[in-house]
């Protein structure tokens, strides 16, 4: 479902009145359209300008191969209506087919490949009557063995200036390392899920040593959904927001849970993405 352009409005102008810069979304979202058309309206005031902000978006798991990376990016470049993203992400580590099956849902790709959606690289082909298309059969009868430049992956749209940076997403510590062992242009940023009560703290150590930052989502425990999940009765489940711990901490220091938590997350060091469609919250969330 499509995000209303005025419901976006409304929590564009929110945050950006209140002081927030970072802008986190996705092409699964559904909200790039709804929010470039918002931003446009600011920038077309000169309230604010392109570069004061730092937007991020995602490629889909059905764009998690080479040859379908750049249309998704140029997609979401023209849904938000700019030239660039400061932040591209691959959303999800297993790729999905891009076919819908019978049932209206895509499968996962056994095939996913992270180092060929990152990595500027040649693909083979070998043009050979002589079965098996060994490279010692082909030497032997001379066959024609060929290389083209496969140009769409992550590390190209840095070069053709369509993002500033390149990241993960829901990455784990190994699929990090192989990316970043191997890339020419390091991933910037690793956004997971993260929060008091799920730390993650051997996956931030790790990245810290890469020099690749942790961004969270989920930074309050995603009282929502857990709540909904819960048949709306949010005493069935412990959540971050009113644990008796943070409780505490926010009656001493006269401060929201919210606060409490947002704040335990950025003195680790982790840039937190709280998520709000109240103007109050939002206000709230920035102090």
């Amino acid at each position: 479902m499509k995000a209303s352009i005025d419901d976006m409005d409304t929590t564009i102008d929110t945050a950006l009145e209140a002081g927030f810069r970072h802008i986190d979304t996705a092409y699964v979202y559904k909200t790039e359209e709804a929010i470039g058309k918002s931003l446009k309206r600011w920038f077309d005031s000169g309230k604010i300008k392109r570069e004061e902000l730092f937007i991020v978006t995602k490629l889909p798991s059905h764009g998690n191969r080479a040859e379908d990376l750049e249309k998704y990016l140029k997609q979401s470049l023209e849904n938000l209506q700019m030239t660039y993203v400061d932040l591209y992400l691959i959303h999800q580590p297993v790729g999905k087919l891009p076919e819908l099956d019978t049932d209206g849902k895509r499968g996962l790709d056994p095939n996913t490949d992270h180092l060929s959606i990152w990595k500027i690289h040649y693909r083979w082909s070998i043009d050979c009557k002589h079965l098996p298309h060994t490279l010692l059969n082909c030497r032997v009868h001379h066959c024609n063995i060929m290389t083209s430049l496969v140009p769409q992956a992550m590390e190209a749209q840095v070069d053709a200036g369509r993002t500033r940076s390149i990241g993960l997403s829901n990455f784990n510590a190994r699929q990090v390392k192989r990316v970043w062992e191997n890339a020419r242009i390091k991933p910037a940023n690793n956004q997971v899920e993260l929060n008091v009560f799920f730390q993650r703290k051997e996956l931030v150590a790790f990245c810290k040593a890469l020099d690749v930052t942790i961004c969270a989502y989920s930074p309050l425990g995603a009282p929502g959904m857990r709540t909904k999940m819960h048949k709306g009765d949010p005493s069935l489940i412990d959540m971050p927001i009113t644990d008796p711990v943070v409780l505490k901490l926010a009656e001493k220091y006269k401060k929201t849970p919210s606060q409490i938590l947002i704040r335990h997350s950025i003195q680790r060091g982790v840039v937190v993405i709280p998520k709000s469609n109240n103007p109050e919250r939002l206000k709230q969330n920035i102090q």
